[in-house]
């Protein structure tokens, strides 16, 4: 059986991350607009936990990963 870590899951992964973060950067500007300060923990969190989230879903939906049983 091949590794579950893979180029392609890397690749992916990476892509999703980067998608992620500049949700996060989106969302801390948009922040920043409405309100003066933007806390140091706020911008942390807005960006790692969108480019956490993009990382897991570009694993997910990463070709040839399916359970379907093709015959």
């Amino acid at each position: 059986m091949s590794s579950s870590i893979t180029p392609t899951r890397i690749s992916a992964a990476f892509v999703g991350a980067l998608v992620g973060a500049a949700a996060g950067i989106l969302l801390v500007t948009a922040a920043g607009t409405f309100s003066m300060t933007v806390g140091g923990v706020f911008a942390g969190l807005a960006i790692g936990v969108p480019a956490l989230v993009g990382a897991v879903v570009g694993v997910a939906v990463t070709p040839g990963n399916t359970r379907s049983n093709s015959r």
